[in-house]
């Protein structure tokens, strides 16, 4: 939908990041209005664990784009890619700070949507677990907890939003969502992340649909077998496919994922690298 380059801003004499929208779509209304609510969202965010948008440039010639801070680092998928499953406390700690940035945008009633190790940067910070800061990237997909009647609209196209690997059983299904849908997507992102394989499986896409939506998931110690077994618990109980099941918010989700991860690891409501 869009492509990114890295820039520089004259006036205010630094580097940043542009998002372009793709000429295909350049003059695509839809498009465009959801480029435009994504700068209108993401202007209100401000936090270490997510990447705010510093302002939406709509010139007269129909070029679109966003600017947001440059970061210095990669994706949680490229880090992946490179170093395999991350060991316990580590991947606790980037879990945990990935609860704070979105407790605090759900805080002002925004979901993500679309959570996955690509929309995840992880940015050297000496301040952080292992100096590495997990930070929340695009919320071209984040909606409103409260929307309004125009901004429904937008999603109502007959196109779920998402990537289907990370989307919860209430997404794929059209249904309302709340804090819990980003739960069940970070939770699918934290079994990849210590085991290197995704929950849910099957021969056939169809298949893999099934078992999410039934809510059959492998056990991570299929992969990892040294797993505490509280560990594999919460995330266990981050994939119930009915909401209710879940913890009920990311607050929730990271007490529970804490005992895991080193004693000095950020956490809700503690002045620290993951609150202002």
């Amino acid at each position: 939908m869009a492509y990114v380059y890295q820039a520089h801003d004259l006036v205010a004499d630094r580097t940043v990041a542009v998002k372009v929208l793709s000429p295909r779509l350049m003059y695509d209304e839809v498009s465009a209005a959801r480029l435009r609510r994504e700068a209108q969202l993401a202007t209100r965010l401000d936090h270490p664990n997510v990447c705010p948008i510093l302002a939406l440039v709509e010139p007269t010639d129909g070029l679109r784009y966003l600017v947001m801070p440059y970061l210095e680092g990669e994706t949680l998928n490229t880090w992946e890619l490179r170093e395999g499953a991350a060991r316990i406390e580590f991947g606790v700690a980037l879990l945990s700070q990935m609860c704070l940035g979105l407790h605090y945008a759900h805080g002002l009633h925004i979901l993500h949507r679309d959570l996955k190790p690509e929309n995840v940067m992880l940015v050297p910070d000496v301040r952080a677990p292992d100096n590495l800061r997990a930070v929340i990237m695009d919320f071209g997909l984040a909606k409103e907890l409260q929307a309004g009647p125009e901004v429904r609209k937008l999603t109502s196209t007959g196109i779920v939003p998402g990537t289907p690997e990370f989307m919860s059983p209430e997404q794929i299904r059209g249904k309302p969502l709340d804090a819990r849908s980003d739960i069940f997507s970070l939770a699918v992102l934290a079994f990849e992340l210590f085991t290197g394989e995704l929950p849910f499986a099957g021969d056939t896409d169809q298949d893999v649909m099934r078992a999410r939506l039934a809510g059959r998931p492998r056990a991570m110690r299929t992969f990892l077998r040294d797993v505490p077994q509280g560990l594999e618990a919460v995330v266990a109980k981050a994939l119930t496919p009915d909401p209710a099941g879940r913890y009920p918010t990311m607050e929730t989700f990271a007490e529970a994922l804490a005992p895991f991860g080193a004693a000095d690891g950020p956490s809700i409501g503690r002045k620290s690298l993951g609150s202002r």
